[in-house]
């Protein structure tokens, strides 16, 4: 197994004067399957195309960008595993120090906005090679989408990246799609039918039969128009029955969104998983301390796609879908095999999951011929009556695992829905998961205990997760071990007002719990909650959403929170004085400061 090329001795050690693709990534060069870039170099090498890889180039000049020459059939371009924007600044737009997909975990190695500024870059080095944005920044920002760290509504990126088409969503059969397109003499500009790609043009007669979105004009001057452009949106995400997508911009442009491309089924995905990765960074950065990212995900097995938990705050629906699509028992086995071989490898795989760790199918048999629904969510605010709620596969996997030579421990370190298993009436599993797959902390995600918050997050209510809590518990008891949970928690999210931050805190009071760390909303494009943040609406109702923006405001909810760290006492005060909470200032176990 060897590295893709990323130079012209790499290439001419190969016996190539020309590559077909060459990949411009945001991301260093890890070889390994959870790199979205090193995924689809690898799927183009496997249908013959010479691809070669120019990652983090020096976007100050064009030299970086020329390195490998001209390709014959396109650049394509990704900010990286995440949008460059929430890889640089942290949700109180701090700039972040760190960067764990840069070498040494250094930052400073990508500009902010990647695929906008390496796609112009391109531009202005060779004129006439299409371009196609693909990865997290581009899917999620196809549509003119609301820009947290502009604040203001920003052009779909094919727009400003001046790029020639977006592949949006798992790009593995749209690029090949794509390739063989090009392949046959096809231009860029006629490449306007394949579904789960995103192409712009004067002519709006283009798109079959599609709907037209409100102009960009008109959701820039008017937040509810902008909550129904979403909503459209929102509900045309699934293959079978989404519809091309249309949204008009001033100069009689078009911004035209195919179909999704539907779920890749289990034997492709396979093949995916088994194409011939190193499964390492590349060696020249070993100097400069290695990729901290490959540390999570080394001894690591992503098993499935698609989460149909679909959590208002998670873009997840609007790139993976909420169609589960699971790799099958051998091909995992075989990557444990490959695992066990590293001679870095101590016993411990550290995660058998993916969005949703406990996801291993379809939500339902209705899904395979009429895909999701548009108006009911899976799991949202109870399960569907015709949701199959089913561990059995997955905990004869982890079995499996457990039992090959040289294996200690599997862990699940990936989400688990807690929902989802409390709702399992057999606890076969959750037996299991407590004694062999648990390294003393359980993380799940509840988010929140306000009805009114959870409603908006899109989250099961605080009885599911106290039933949970009281299960996992006597659980262990039983086993005779002592395990926690660690539930993560979000402040700020829209519908939380005040008053539900003190709710939050009275309730971690009560159960005794000091969160270390606590994520504050963060409006990233293309979901539901940042739709809400930015209009103050619901999409789904049109009803107004009470939505905390000040950073004082929003400091006090985090400090409510983590109202036990003496270093938030004055934020916490002023809270409870404000809401008339005197009652939880004093010394009795009910309060949450001292006077």
């Amino acid at each position: 197994m060897e590295f893709l090329p990323i130079s012209q001795k790499d290439m001419k050690d190969r016996g190539w004067d020309i590559l077909d693709f060459i990949i411009v990534s945001g991301d260093a060069y890890v070889d390994h399957p959870s790199f979205g870039t090193t995924i689809i170099g690898r799927v183009l090498e496997r249908y013959g195309y010479k691809v070669g890889i120019i990652s983090q180039p020096n976007w100050k000049s064009l030299k970086d960008f020329k390195k490998l020459g001209k390709p014959r059939l396109a650049f394509l371009v990704t900010s990286g595993n995440i949008d460059s924007m929430v890889n640089h600044y942290t949700v109180a737009k701090k700039k972040r120090r760190n960067d764990l997909y840069s070498p040494g975990g250094n930052s400073g190695y990508r500009p902010d906005r990647a695929s906008i500024v390496y796609s112009n870059k391109i531009k202005e080095a060779y004129k006439d090679v299409p371009i196609i944005l693909g990865g997290i920044e581009a899917s999620l920002r196809r549509f003119a989408h609301y820009d947290y760290w502009d604040n203001s509504v920003r052009r779909s990126i094919l727009i400003d990246s001046r790029a020639d088409l977006i592949v949006y969503g798992m790009g593995e059969k749209q690029i090949v799609e794509i390739a063989e397109s090009l392949e046959s003499g096809i231009p860029i500009e006629e490449i306007t039918y394949i579904k789960g790609t995103v192409y712009k043009t004067k002519d709006k007669d283009r798109a079959y039969e599609p709907i037209f979105l409100p102009s960009y004009s008109e959701i820039t001057n008017n937040k509810k128009k902008y909550a129904e452009s979403f909503m459209i949106q929102y509900k045309n995400m699934d293959s079978i029955q989404g519809k091309p997508l249309v949204e008009p911009y001033e100069g009689n442009y078009y911004i035209v969104q195919n179909p999704p491309q539907g779920p890749i089924e289990n034997m492709d995905l396979d093949d995916i998983y088994n194409l011939p990765y190193t499964r390492n960074y590349h060696p020249i950065y070993e100097k400069q301390g290695g990729i901290p990212a490959i540390n999570e995900v080394k001894f690591s097995i992503i098993s499935n796609r698609g989460c149909f938990g679909n959590c208002n705050f998670c873009a997840l629906a609007f790139h993976q879908g909420r169609v589960v699509k699971s790799r099958s028992h051998k091909s995992i086995l075989d990557e444990a095999e490959k695992i066990v071989e590293d001679e870095n490898f101590k016993g411990y795989i550290h995660d058998v999951g993916g969005p949703t760790a406990n996801f291993r199918k379809r939500a339902c048999k209705k899904q395979e011929k009429y895909g999701v629904c548009k108006e009911k969510q899976c799991l949202f605010p109870s399960p569907c009556t015709q949701l199959e709620i089913d561990h059995k596969d997955y905990l004869h996997l982890l079995r499996k695992l457990r039992n090959i030579p040289n294996v200690k421990k599997v862990f699940i370190r990936s989400g688990i829905r807690y929902d989802y298993l409390i709702h399992d009436k057999n606890d076969t599993f959750f037996k299991e998961l407590c004694k062999h797959h648990i390294s003393g902390q359980l993380k799940v995600a509840p988010e929140h205990i306000s009805e009114n918050v959870l409603e908006k997050m899109g989250k099961p209510k605080k009885e599911v997760y106290e039933k949970f809590i009281n299960k996992f518990e006597n659980i262990n008891k039983k086993i005779g071990k002592e395990q926690f949970v660690v539930p993560y928690l979000m402040s700020s999210h829209p519908g939380s007002t005040l008053k539900d931050a003190i709710s939050l805190a009275e309730y971690l009071n009560k159960i005794g719990h000091r969160p270390e760390q606590v994520q504050d909303f963060y409006p990233t494009p293309s979901t539901l909650s940042t739709c809400m943040y930015y209009t103050g609406l619901d999409p789904r109702t049109m009803k107004k959403v009470y939505v905390a923006k000040s950073p004082h405001e929003k400091a006090i909810q985090r400090a409510l929170i983590q109202y036990s760290d003496r270093r938030n006492y004055k934020l916490v005060k002023e809270a409870l004085l404000k809401e008339n909470r005197e009652d939880l200032i004093g010394f009795s176990k009910k309060c949450l400061i001292k006077p």
